[in-house]
């Protein structure tokens, strides 16, 4: 059968599950438009500019599946870059199209706009190259292969990919195949899947301690059930690095809290070093996830379960992918007798803080943690939010949105909007810091057009608070414009779609928590807190990293050198 190229496109990227395109028009990328509008099965979602509908992308795709991002040659590909490098760090599948000058003039090596007028237009593949797992320009004899090639690469390896379109050949017609785009899925070596899954029940049979440790694989690659059964049955406590919060339920006997090596709670800390046998999740070895590398896991004894292949004490098993690895595990194990270790108490019934007190973190996220109930998203931005939400227990199906690996301040408003969109049936509540939120504001006004009803909480403790606490507590370069946060809904917004809400004693904020609960609208509350306050771990945090970054010999904040001759 014969259909015109973009059509064909459009019709292979409903058929791998996708109904939403993130980005934004240019005049490379209209005539792809123009068909994806033709579509009844796909939507194309229009952001305010490309990085925010890149974040948008990963948003979506962390709670909903795949989906695309759309934009044009050069300029918006640059402006998308930074999102896209993130989702590949993350490891965070969607489809990137980008519209590129007809393909005459890419062949004629024409002077046009949107390019570097050298007549080069291989740089911006290059560039993608390297935050992408699989890149293609589409031509109209290559269209059939190059587009499944790319599909099939996205979702095996669980990161972004990259494909050009030429503006004049999105309607020429080309001859297509009449089966359905398919999946295949890799199922591994039989035998390199037995021997895995044997060598591990054989460890976990004769382990005394075992512990298990998930890191966001368990999510991308829809494990998470399966370590649950794992973890019931042989009785194995697990505990999640920092990409992996909430992947498993935070409620369970087996779950006993966040891993960041030697800054770990001491009962998960002694756990984990002490054990006999540490399986891992697709763990990886970040200076976040290992609190700066003071892990304690002895080589011998560690197991890591990575997307498509085993890593057994050192020993490499390939063609053993996660999934089957832990179909064939369970196959195997037997219940044990082993006792769970137990969880510390949970802290008292009551609220710390006074009525008229003003709000502090010690306050805040207290209530914040009874404000959640079962299934909420939650959106943590990188700094204080999410460092307070790491040490918050989450209610049962819950589903947790940050980014501790590529960490672009900014990401979380965005990357909310995508995740609303895909998953409207669920509530959805952002916590981000003023700072962060200068960076992409106007998506603000993308979620109230589309009339979300996330809760945004916006913290605002006038500047960078995490940078003050690694290096200038008092300097310039830290401040920002102190913005009226609560005016921006109604500034965005027309229809006044919103409940905005200021915010800064302790009786506010619970009055504003029982406004939020009753809300058929989004509601933004600005919560307004001392400039240095942070959490503890943040305040720990910021120590760590200066002594990392500059040295023994390094500038400091004066008031650690003073805590550091205290201590």
């Amino acid at each position: 059968m014969r259909m015109q190229i973009g059509a064909y496109l459009a019709r292979r990227l409903v058929e791998a599950g996708i109904s939403h395109l993130f980005g934004v028009p240019g005049d490379f990328n209209l005539s792809f438009l123009e068909q994806v509008e033709a579509d009844a099965s796909l939507t194309f979602v229009g952001n305010c500019n490309e990085l925010n509908a890149a974040y948008a992308a990963d948003g979506y795709a962390r709670t909903s599946g795949l989906c695309g991002l759309v934009t044009t040659f050069g300029v918006g590909d640059l402006g998308a870059i930074s999102g896209i490098a993130g989702a590949y760090a993350e490891r965070v599948p969607f489809v990137h199209i980008t519209g590129i000058p007809p393909l005459h003039a890419v062949e004629g090596r024409a002077l046009l706009h949107h390019t570097l007028g050298d007549g080069g237009y291989g740089n911006i593949g290059r560039c993608m190259a390297e935050y992408t797992v699989a890149q293609a320009r589409l031509t109209p004899e290559n269209a059939v292969e190059e587009i499944d090639r790319v599909l099939q690469t996205c979702w095996r390896e669980r990161r972004p990919v990259h494909l050009q379109l030429p503006a004049d050949i999105t309607h020429l017609n080309i001859e297509v195949p009449e089966e359905p785009f398919r999946f295949a899925l890799p199922q591994g070596d039989a035998e390199q899947v037995a021997l895995a899954a044997g060598h591990i029940a054989t460890r976990l049979a004769a382990a005394r301690s075992p512990v298990m440790i998930l890191d966001s694989d368990a999510d991308r690659f829809g494990v998470a059930g399966q370590i649950a059964v794992l973890a019931e049955r042989c009785a194995i406590p697990c505990v999640a690095a920092a990409p992996a919060k909430a992947v498993l339920d935070e409620t369970a006997p087996y779950y006993l809290g966040g891993y960041v090596g030697g800054a770990s709670r001491p009962d998960i800390r002694e756990l984990v070093s002490q054990s006999d046998c540490v399986i891992g999740v697709g763990l990886r070895f970040t200076e976040l996830n290992t609190g700066f590398f003071t892990h304690e896991i002895r080589p011998e004894v560690f197991i890591n379960l990575q997307a498509h292949d085993v890593s057994l004490a050192g020993r490499s098993i390939p063609a053993a992918p996660v999934g089957a690895v832990l179909e064939a595990l369970l196959a195997q194990v037997t219940p044990s007798s082993r006792t769970l270790p137990a969880r510390p108490a949970d802290s008292a019934a009551s609220l710390p803080g006074e009525a008229a007190d003003r709000l502090t973190h010690a306050t805040l996220w207290p209530r914040v943690a009874r404000f959640l109930k079962e299934g909420d998203v939650v959106v943590g931005e990188a700094g204080t939010s999410n460092t307070a939400l790491l040490g918050t227990p989450f209610p049962r199906n819950s589903h947790y949105i940050s980014q501790p690996i590529w960490g672009a301040i900014g990401y979380t408003l965005p990357a909310l909007f995508g995740s609303q969109l895909g998953s409207p049936d669920r509530r959805h509540l952002l916590f981000i810091g003023d700072g962060s939120f200068q960076l992409t504001a106007q998506e603000l006004s993308t979620i109230l057009r589309h009339d979300q009803k996330p809760i945004i909480f916006l913290l605002n403790n006038r500047g960078y608070t995490i940078e003050r606490l690694i290096l200038g507590e008092h300097s310039r370069y830290n401040d920002i414009a102190n913005w009226r946060y609560a005016d921006l809904p109604r500034a965005f917004d027309r229809e006044d779609r919103a409940l905005s809400l200021v915010v800064e004693t302790v009786s506010d904020l619970e009055q504003a928590l029982k406004q939020a609960e009753q809300a058929d609208r989004a509601v933004f509350i600005e919560v307004l807190l001392p400039e240095m306050d942070a959490p503890d771990a943040l305040k720990r945090f910021g120590m760590v990293v200066a002594d990392y970054d500059y040295g023994p010999q390094g500038p400091r904040n004066a008031s650690m050198k003073t805590s550091a001759k205290k201590g």
